[in-house]
């Protein structure tokens, strides 16, 4: 989750301005000058997002030498002076003259854009990286960068500034190993680097790469990776290396649940070049969590690799079930959606040249890949549930069960619609909705309680802002279908009032309101609430979170008083602060808030409504794989994980408020 403070959007005034425009307003620029004057055309932003990017792309060139055959082991080390250094075992870069440029190779490689192994030729089978300019806008992007390759016996190194050489490649060594070692000072801003790329006060999270780092391993079987973090007082590092790669990846995402079979299903072929991983295992949720992937690069949209395996999956099981009688004559056939329910799946595709939509390639488009996927997956499906009925047997159980549910659900949103065309009113009766229609300019709170309601109505700008008021709390979705989540009335107004529906029939386009706000009470009750709708928007209306339209309130804690002085105190922290500030001897009055309807409808509206004073939270889920993790084990039938996750973690949540 990030922090932002949130304001109503306005409309943006004309600034055009009449003025020449012709050759002379036409930038040409040279060289990486170009990746430094749009750094976000390559890496997508200049936040922490864009800098862990940075990192992938050096760890991807080491990937393809994984992928070629000739490496076995890539270490990660963040270092203190908050560089970072990506070393490998593989056959290094070349460091012969470029017949065309007449410069050394891993020169070129490093400060050409659109230069390398992959454009063409047989460096590489397959790639990955985000343009396939890794390496050289990495250099571009950074204050500092050296490069060591170990190669032919020697040991080369260069290095550079902003993408520009300090010296020639020179030999500073001899060695017996192979292999490529970058370490790279990211450009950051700050107060003795105003020219800096980066957002001033960003760094490395180890947690966020250690978790790609992990699943790079899962994705790469046989490789062995380890990141270590040498920042701290205590050194933090970790190894990953599965053998059983993606079969062992299903394995971790249901690691907090009960699965139908022992061991995951895994299928591989080749076809056309076209190298096809699929692993997957039922269990005993109520949601997919199915991720698919090209050329290592998570595609969370999918694609042609996704298509065919619903495909093959929906046809097989069907064809299983009416083969073995499951199915009878007059049944319907099972729908995608049936069969995907309780699914842990990871789908993996390698291709020579993969076609990605979008520029942070979250869709696979190769049309040819979606006959390769489908043919694997029916053939290799279709022999294992034929020689293991048992698990044929568990698989058709669970998949009538959802389709049962599906066709109960479906009967509930009719009734639904039916009675709102009777009644004539479309909207919950408790919602206090705004004057505004465009959604991009519309925010709804979602409150605990007609307390807290009364005061966010009577406080809010009724122009933009929509109150929900919620009573009690609503059902824990990740143990339920969802006939029965469509049952509870609380939920039931909150997808009404959204008005983009849910589940497979989900359409964003209709979705009312572009900010939807958690406002809850600061206490572990409000806490528990919070994560229930959490868990609802993640599991039935997922695109929400992904498009960034799910904040969290922050509503403060404490009022200080002090003669005239009044100030509003959102933690414990701040608050020793502040009374460290003010003197503790002149003992102000400390107002510790117990729930939202403790406050005047002014109160919120100044601490916790007002765009121009709040503080939010956004929910963002970068990490899919972690996301579900974390909702499968708080929210969970396992308890021991759980009991586990709050016996190691005590210290997040022993100054609740119990």
């Amino acid at each position: 989750m990030t922090e932002n403070n949130q304001k109503p959007h306005v409309g943006v005034p004309s600034t055009r301005v009449d003025a020449q425009y012709d050759e002379n307003q036409i930038q040409v620029l040279e060289g990486l000058e170009a990746v430094r004057k749009r750094p976000g055309m390559y890496i997508g932003t200049t936040g922490v997002d864009g800098l862990h990017h940075m990192v992938y792309e050096i760890v991807d060139n080491a990937i393809d030498e994984a992928l070629a055959g000739y490496c076995t082991q890539v270490d990660i080390t963040l270092l203190q002076d908050g560089s970072i250094q990506v070393e490998d075992d593989g056959r290094g870069f070349p460091v012969g003259i470029h017949p065309k440029l007449k410069r050394p190779a891993v020169e070129v490689c490093l400060t050409v854009l659109h230069a390398g192994g992959k454009f063409g030729g047989d460096g590489y089978k397959v790639s990955g990286g985000l343009h396939g300019v890794g390496a050289s806008v990495v250099n571009a992007l950074s204050s500092r960068m050296k490069v060591t390759v170990r190669q032919d016996g020697k040991i080369y190194q260069q290095e550079y500034t902003r993408g520009k050489i300090d010296y020639d490649l020179k030999v500073v060594g001899r060695t017996d190993r192979t292999g490529t070692t970058v370490r790279f000072w990211p450009d950051i801003i700050s107060a003795d680097n105003t020219d800096g790329i980066f957002d001033e006060g960003i760094e490395f999270r180890f947690d966020t790469l250690r978790a790609r780092m992990r699943e790079m391993a899962f994705l790469n079987k046989g490789i062995r990776i380890t990141i270590r973090d040498e920042r701290g007082d205590t050194p933090d590092e970790r190894t990953y290396h599965f053998e059983g790669g993606i079969a062992e990846f299903v394995t971790y995402i249901n690691k907090n649940r009960e699965v139908l079979f022992p061991e995951p299903i895994y299928m591989e072929g080749v076809k056309n070049d076209v190298v096809v991983e699929v692993a997957m295992q039922y269990n005993d949720s109520y949601s997919e969590n199915i991720f698919a992937f090209a050329n290592n690069i998570h595609t969370p949209e999918g694609g042609t690799h996704l298509q065919g395996f619903s495909a093959a999956l929906t046809r097989t099981i069907n064809d299983y079930g009416r083969r073995y009688k499951f199915l009878k004559d007059a049944d319907a056939n099972l729908k995608s959606e049936d069969v995907r329910e309780s699914l842990a799946a990871v789908i993996s595709v390698k291709l020579k040249e993969p076609q990605f939509e979008g520029q942070t390639k979250s869709k696979l488009g190769n049309a040819v890949v979606r006959g390769i996927v489908d043919s694997m997956v029916s053939e290799e499906l279709g022999a294992y549930l034929e020689e293991n009925p048992p698990v044929g047997r568990a698989i058709l159980d669970r998949c009538l069960g959802a389709a049962r549910a599906r066709e109960a659900a479906r009967k509930a949103r009719d009734l639904t619609r039916r009675k709102t065309v009777l009644e004539s009113a479309a909207l919950p009766g408790k919602l206090a909705d705004c004057s505004e229609t465009d959604p991009a300019k519309c925010e709804i709170f979602i409150v605990e309680g007609d307390s807290a309601g009364g005061s966010a109505k009577t406080g809010r700008d009724r122009h933009f802002q929509a109150i929900l008021p919620l009573r009690g709390k609503i059902l824990n979705v990740e143990k339920t279908r969802i006939d029965k989540a469509l049952a509870n009335a609380e939920i039931k107004n909150m997808i009404t009032a959204f008005g983009c529906g849910v589940g497979d029939e989900f359409d964003l386009s209709k979705l009312r309101y572009h900010r939807i706000v958690c406002m809850t009470d600061a206490d572990v009750d409000g806490a528990h609430i919070r994560i229930l709708m959490l868990t609802f928007f993640y599991r039935y209306m997922r695109p929400l979170i992904d498009n960034g339209y799910v904040y969290i309130a922050m509503p403060p804690l404490y009022k200080v008083s002090r003669g005239k002085m009044e100030r509003y105190v959102y933690d414990d922290n701040e608050l020793q602060k502040l009374l460290d500030e003010i003197g503790r001897e002149p003992k102000p009055d400390i107002q510790r808030y117990k729930g939202l309807g403790e406050m005047s409808a002014e109160q919120l509206w100044v601490t916790t409504m007002d765009p121009e004073t709040r503080t939010m939270k956004q929910v963002t889920a970068r990490d899919a794989v972690a996301a579900d993790e974390a909702m499968t084990l708080l929210m969970g039938d396992q308890v021991e994980p759980r009991r586990e996750f709050i016996e190691q973690n005590y210290d997040l949540v022993a100054d609740l408020d119990i």
